[in-house]
C-alpha cells in the first residue's frame, strides 16, 4: 500500500494489514508504549508516525531486539533531538547482537559437526550389519 498524506489517518485493521500483522499484535505495541494512538471516538487512529514507529517495531523484532530494547531506542528519539543517544544505544545494541549470533554460529556449527560424525557412525554400523542405510 502506497504511504498516505502526511495527515491521513490509518484504523488498527488497515495500519495491520499495510504492515502485514493482526489488529493483536499493534494492540500489544500499543500496551506496551511503544506506540500511542489517537482516539476518534470509541475508534484508535494512528498516524504516519505511529506507522513508521511499527515499522522500526517490526524490524528490531526481525533482528532480534527485545521489546524492552526497541522501546528504549525509541524514546530516545522525542528525548534527544541529535539523535546522537539514540544512535550510540543503536550501535551498542546492533554490536552485542551481531556478538551473540556469531556466537550462535560458532555453536551451531559445532553441533552441526557433531551431528554429522553421529550420522557417519550410525550409517557405517548398518553398513557392517549388512543393512542398507
Amino acid at each position: 500500500m502506497p504511504e498516505r498524506p502526511a495527515g491521513e489517518l490509518y484504523s488498527v485493521t488497515e495500519l495491520g494489514k499495510d504492515l502485514g500483522v493482526s489488529a493483536r499484535t499493534i494492540r500489544l505495541y500499543e500496551d506496551k508504549g511503544l506506540i500511542s494512538p489517537r482516539r476518534a471516538g470509541n475508534n484508535r487512529v494512528y498516524t504516519a508516525r505511529d506507522r513508521s514507529r511499527m515499522i522500526l517495531i517490526l524490524r528490531g523484532k526481525r533482528l532480534g531486539f527485545s521489546l524492552r530494547e526497541i522501546k528504549e531506542y525509541l524514546d530516545l528519539y522525542d528525548v534527544d533531538p541529535t539523535h546522537a543517544k539514540q544512535l550510540r544505544l543503536l550501535l551498542t545494541s546492533v554490536h552485542s547482537r551481531i556478538t551473540r549470533l556469531e556466537d550462535q554460529r560458532v555453536a551451531l556449527d559445532q553441533t552441526l559437526e557433531e551431528l554429522r560424525e553421529v550420522e557417519a557412525q550410525a550409517n557405517a554400523a548398518l553398513v557392517n550389519l549388512g543393512v542398507k542405510p
